[in-house]
């Protein structure tokens, strides 16, 4: 029990100094997932809206796909990106395993059918409300996209941060394609798999501690854009 406390002490002390080297893997964990998450929302937003605007042969295998991937395992994206990015792989001659850029690619993967299902879910109930009267000002459906996403921005922001929540807490997928690599592609998730195996507790419990308060942040954002939504607050003003 004692050495659990003494673990703990220690790791309020590293988050305190911001030690050197839990600086480095955060503000690397930050920029992959940050990345990777803005790019999911990109395409995964505009996407959601478009299955929810439009009416196509084969939107609903669409939207049953994107629903069924939130539960995509990660590791499985990480071989599929390793059997990809290898030397003898289609796309090895770009040099990428083992580069942050290929665990942003798999955080941006594991990010996306996030933030579609969710934009989709979202975007359905804007379109309900204020399509007809977009038709009848005489905008298509597709150029009534961004005034959807502009209309019902809070949701759509809630889906962007679920896409990184999904993103920054991945380990199974960027420890393959990433292969954490000291200074270069250990982020906080892989170095807390690294640390506890080698028994650096406090190191590990840092590092814990400062994903699980990123973690909360996000969550508590999430929920107050939705209770901001639930309240009927005027989005234009939000």
């Amino acid at each position: 029990m004692s050495d659990i406390v003494e673990a703990f002490r220690l790791a309020l002390g590293l988050l305190l100094e911001f030690d050197a080297s839990l600086r480095r893997i955060v503000i690397l964990s930050l920029a992959v997932s940050l990345s990777a998450s803005a790019t999911a929302a990109a395409f995964g937003l505009p996407l959601g809206a478009v299955l929810a605007v439009f009416r196509f042969r084969g939107r609903g295998v669409l939207i049953l796909l994107a629903n069924a991937l939130l539960g995509l395992p990660p590791v499985v994206v990480g071989l599929v990106l390793y059997l990809l990015l290898s030397r003898s792989g289609p796309l090895g001659s770009f040099g990428l395993l083992f580069t942050p850029i290929a665990m942003a690619i798999a955080q941006f993967l594991l990010a996306l059918p996030i933030v579609i299902a969710l934009s989709h879910r979202a975007m359905q109930g804007v379109w309900r409300d204020y399509g007809d009267d977009l038709l009848v000002s005489g905008a298509s459906r597709l150029r009534a996209i961004p005034h959807l996403l502009s209309i019902g921005r809070l949701t759509a922001l809630t889906a962007a941060l679920a896409g990184f929540g999904r993103a920054i807490s991945e380990v199974g997928a960027i420890l393959i394609v990433g292969g954490n690599i000291a200074g270069y592609t250990r982020t906080m998730t892989t170095a807390i798999t690294l640390e506890t195996s080698e028994g650096h507790l406090a190191f590990a419990l840092a590092l814990g501690l400062m994903l699980i308060g990123l973690s909360i942040a996000v969550s508590a954002s999430a929920f107050a854009i939705e209770a901001q939504v639930r309240l009927g607050r005027p989005q234009e003003t939000a």
